[in-house]
Parts: structure tokens; sequence; C-alpha cells
């Protein structure tokens, strides 16, 4: 996902050899709308001749005309929708006795703050609760802009300032309810409450106690404080989420020459420019040197009981994790698919060693604790094997660094390594479709077959890819499979293009840098994007317009425009109801400045969405989109 500091998404120093190096493709196979090789394989996979085209077939699992291209500080719906805006940042969550109201100047203290949304939406879970005729947002907060968070930004620094920039971290959960027509908050609500960068949680699994994971705090390495950058989410089939915690190491101040460990993970002297560690030195990887470690976990909450304890699934791996996507075999065990945004890093996959038990969250509270994490390789083939991450299996022992299981899943990174993964260029979201696809996002990657950097191999063929793609795989036989099948669902571009590689394979409205994905209860995928705001107006970027959700049509393949956001923004989380009448989706950092930090003279330089008001500033907020007849979203 965006950050307002691009190197935290860049910082895989692997120099292990990439084993899937192949020569460049050709401008046909890889670009020729889909009369190349892989088009005709992306075809097949969706039942259609090479000769079709956008448009014809009977299909109507989209129904709605595609929104233009356009720069508008504004959300663009097609005809027949409309988008209501619910729970921006500074909202009060519905804490009993606790009401703190949005103050426009930012004046709002830390503590309120921890009773209020967080900033920067991003992954969203919707929760049923049908014996009250509501339900809850569970929604991940990922980052801070602290010019807009504080009335004059980092000029000054204090230890009130960063306890409030942690308190706009984390979660929010909130209960809505579809009440005279619209959505509204339900205000006080018992199952209100928010997660920051300061609650208490718990380790599990596997490396819970290790002696990477103890602090001078925390001797037995068992209770870890908080979570932050939390990127996307998944719901479990018994009802619990898991959130993701993507770029983590930003915001850790670390030693000049950092250790092997640190450097592969991008621990660097002054962090991302959070400056926590000036007045918290949990922050401070040199007086703390394994506080980074207890980051970059998925973290499982149950949002149906405010008093419980979140916890940290170390068996999942650590990772900058993405996305969390959670399905079941046949015999009821569970699998979670996660990716890890950061140019040339890994694609995963968590098997249960137990099956799900009836009963919810209490009855499978150890359920994530035992299995077996994979990590993928793609091979040129168009097959795939997961490759486990086991202690004392394919070198991963003390000869090579790895002392034991706790080892191989904190250093999961180096692990993937020495397996020989795939190096992927920046997989985020992760999605299975009902035929039992399995999609990931792979957003962008500029420096593929730059300089030293990996070249292009199989599933990432594209240098310089500004663009981003789609990949996808069926499991050879259950979800627990060992090996697959995978090709290109498509390659991201404009058409309008001069440079080859940035031209793509869509057939239908062009876009590009795919980032949140979703599949609707119809088989519908729906691609959200993110291209950075730096880039947004320039280069290859300026003919596509604001960040858009698209809709990927089932039968045809063809790829349909849906929404475009206001300026700055990223379109990310998105989640519905179960019978589709109302989708839920996140417009994080409307307004977002160019450079690393928004000018807290200047609150509305780029944007003034969604409250256009003389004395606002931009807020990310989640809104809630229906057709006006009140039909299924897409249809």
């Amino acid at each position: 996902m965006t950050t307002p500091f691009p190197d935290m998404e860049d910082s895989n120093d692997s120099t292990n050899p990439d084993i899937h190096r192949i020569s460049s493709p050709s401008r046909r196979q890889v670009l020729g709308g889909g009369l190349g090789a892989l088009g005709v394989q992306l075809l097949a996979g969706l039942g259609l001749s090479a000769c079709a085209t956008p448009g014809q077939g009977t299909s109507t699992a989209i129904g709605f005309k595609s929104v233009a291209v356009n720069t508008l500080d504004q959300v663009t719906l097609p005809e027949g929708y409309v988008a209501q805006v619910l729970v921006p940042w500074g909202e009060p969550v519905g804490l009993s006795g606790e009401a703190p109201a949005f103050r426009w100047d930012a004046s709002n203290s830390a503590a309120e703050q921890a009773a209020q949304l967080g900033m920067h939406h991003d992954g969203i879970q919707f929760l049923p609760l049908p014996a009250l005729g509501t339900g809850l947002l569970i929604i991940n907060h990922e980052y801070t802009d602290d010019g807009l968070l504080h009335r004059d930004g980092m000029t000054t620094w204090s230890l009130e300032k960063v306890r409030k920039s942690q308190a706009a971290h984390g979660l929010s959960i909130v209960e809505v309810a579809f009440q005279e027509g619209r959505w509204q908050a339900v205000r006080p609500s018992p199952y209100a409450r928010r997660i920051t960068a300061n609650t208490p949680m718990r380790f599990a699994g596997p490396a819970a106690g290790h002696p990477l994971l103890r602090t001078a705090a925390d001797p037995r390495g068992l209770t870890p404080l908080g979570t932050l950058n939390n990127c996307g989410s998944g719901i479990t089939p018994w009802g619990t989420v898991l959130t993701c915690e993507e770029n983590f190491i930003g915001y850790f101040d670390g030693p000049a020459q950092p250790d092997a460990h640190g450097k592969r993970w991008g621990l660097k002297r002054g962090g991302a420019g959070y400056r926590w560690h000036e007045h918290d030195a949990r922050f401070d990887a040199t007086r703390n040197p394994h506080e980074p470690n207890r980051f970059g976990w998925m973290v499982e909450i149950d949002p149906q009981d405010p008093s419980s304890v979140p916890v940290k699934r170390t068996a999942l791996g650590r990772a900058a994790h993405e996305a969390a996507r959670i399905v079941l075999t046949k015999e009821g065990r569970a699998v979670v698919y996660s990716g890890e945004d950061a140019r040339f890093e890994y694609i995963y996959k968590f098997v249960s060693r137990d099956r799900v038990q009836p009963g919810g969250a209490k009855a499978n509270q150890h359920l994530l604790d035992h299995g077996t994490l994979y990590v993928a390789r793609f091979d040129a083939n168009g097959r795939g094997q997961w490759l486990p991450l086991i202690h004392g299996a394919h070198s991963l022992d003390a000869a090579h660094g790895f002392q034991d299981a706790g080892d191989v899943l904190i250093k999961s990174r180096q692990a993937s390594d020495l397996l020989g993964a795939t190096k992927m260029d920046r997989p985020e979201w992760i999605e299975v479709d009902p035929q039992g696809w399995v999609y990931v996002t792979l957003t962008n990657n500029s420096n593929r077959g730059v300089g030293d950097a990996p070249g292009v191999d199989a599933a990432n063929p594209r240098a310089n890819n500004s663009m981003g793609h789609i990949i996808r795989w069926k499991e050879t036989g259950d979800f627990d499979a060992t090996r697959f099948e995978w090709n290109h669902l498509v390659l991201a571009g404009d058409p309008q293009q001069s440079r080859a590689q940035a031209q793509g394979n869509i057939r239908g409205d062009a876009f590009a840098c795919p980032d949140g994905l979703w599949v609707d209860s119809r088989g519908v995928l729906w691609i959200q994007t993110d291209i950075a705001s730096s880039t947004l107006a320039k280069g290859e970027m300026s003919g596509l317009g604001h960040n858009a959700l698209l809709a990927v049509d089932p039968r045809s393949g063809e790829v349909r425009r849906f929404l475009v956001g206001p300026a700055g923004c990223e379109i990310t989380g998105m989640t519905g109801t179960p019978d589709g009448t109302t989708v839920f989706v996140n417009i994080q950092h409307p307004g977002e400045s160019p450079s690393e930090r928004s000018d807290p003279a200047q609150p509305r330089k780029y944007s003034n969405w969604p409250d256009f008001r003389a004395d606002g500033r931009p807020r990310s907020a989640t809104l809630a989109i229906r057709k006006i007849d009140g039909g299924v979203v897409g249809t």
C-alpha cells in the first residue's frame, strides 16, 4: 500500500541469485493485447477464444457503464449509484462515555485520538450481527501524515505528538446499522474499540518467548505492545479478523551499521522519519535491538469480544504482510494466503495442522498456532511449488543460521532466500474466487532488471515494471496442495504509452498499479489501484487520472472502471453486505502530498475531500456504496 515514504516498500537487500531468470519475452508474447502466449493463456482460463472482444457475449455479471478517467476532487460513480461518506478519520468510534468531536484545527489530544477513528483507512471487513440487525466494520489504519495530524506538523516534536500519532495507528471497530435509507454508526456501542500502537497483546505459536522477541520491558518475550502499519486484513470462518503489519521497519531508528538481520529487513538510521524514537525508546533499535522483531506479524482479533487480547500468530511467519485471505480445505483445515509488499519479496501460504471446530473464536483459539508455512516458487513452465519453511529441512538448520523453528519464522525472508523462492514485484492483496483461482496483485517494481537487481522471470516478465500485473494460480488438488499451476490474469498498463512494456494487455479500461482485490459473492473480481501521488500526473501515469476501482467480468474478462477517487487518494479495502446491496470501500490519504508529508500551513493544497470546509482538511473515510434502486452493486 502507499506510504509517504517510498523506501519503506523497497527494502529488500537480498543478494542471493534469482534462479528463475529467463530471456526477456518478446513484445508480442507479453503485450500482444490478448494475441500473445500470455493473452491466449488468460482467455483459455476464462473459457474464451482469442477472437472475443470486449462487450460481446451474454454476461450480465457487470451491468454498469464505465466511469471516465478524470482528475476531479470527488468520488465519481456510474449513473444509478450513490456513495455515502461513513466514519471518516477523527469521528468517535462509539466508546461508552467517550465521544470527542473531531477538531478541524487538528488540536485533538492523544487521548481524544485514542477514542476516535484512526488515520488513513486501509483493509476493512464487515461482520454481520443478524440478531441485532447491525454489523461491525473492522477498519485498519495504515499510517499517519503528521502534517495533517498535528496543527504545526513536525516543526516541534514531543511525547504528546508521538502518542497521538501512535493512537491514530492500528484499527477501529465500529458498529453500524442501515436505518432510514442510510448507514449510520451506532454510538455508543458495546462492540466499539480502538486498537493502537500501545494496546497490550500477546505472542502465540512456535516463536512465542523466543530470545529474539525478548526485551528489557518483556523479558519473557510473550507480551508485545501494539500493532502498526496495518494494511490488509482477512476474516476467518470462525469470526475473527487477521490484521497485517506491513512496513513496520520504517518506524525504528537503527544503528549506522545494522547487522545482517537488520539490514535484510531494511533497518537504518532515522527509519522513515517518524521520529517516535526521540520520545519513546521502544522505537530506538540501538537501545532495544529486539523490538523490531516484535512487529511484522499477523494479529488475530475477536471483534465480538472487546475485552479479548489481540494475538500475534507467529506460526504465520514474520513479513511485511500486505493481506490475509483465509479459505478452508475440504477436510476443514484453514489455509492463509499472504503477500509481502516490497520489491523482490515473497508470497506465503500457511496450512493449519488441525481442522476448524464449531463454536466460533473460543473453540479455535489455538488453530493458527500449529501448522506449516510455505513460500511460493513460480516455474517457467506455468507450474509452481510451495516450499516448506520447516526447521531442519532443506538447509534451514543451525549451520545456515537457523537455530530453531522460531528463528525460521522470525527470519522468514532469509529462509525464503535460502530455499530459492521466487522474488515478486511487490505482492499485495490476495483473493480466491468460487472456481478456486487464487489471485494476487503485483503492484509494480521499477527496479526489475535494473542494474544489479534481479532480472525478468516467467512470473515477473517486464523490466522496469512501472504498471504492475495480476497473477493467479490453481492448486493441484485442494488448497493445502504443495504444487500449483499459474498464469497471468492481466498485465496492467496504458495502450497509449510509447514504451512497449508499459502498454499492458488489458481488455477494457486501462489501469496501473493494482493493489486491493475483492471477489464478491457472484465471482466478480474488483481491483483497486494505488498509483503514487508523486507519479500520478506525469510520465507513464499521466493519462490514467486519479486512482480507481474496477471490476472484471468473470465471463468475458472485460475490465470496467466503476469508481474514480478524489485527488491524491488511494482506493483500498473493500467488503460488502451478504446480500450484495452495499459495498464498503475505503478512500485513503486524499490530498496526499507528492513529498513526504503534507504542509500543515496548507492542509487543503491538494484536496478538501470529503467535507469541503473552508477550515477543513482532507480525511480518509469509508464509503457505503449502493444502487439507487436497491439492487446488487455491480449489476
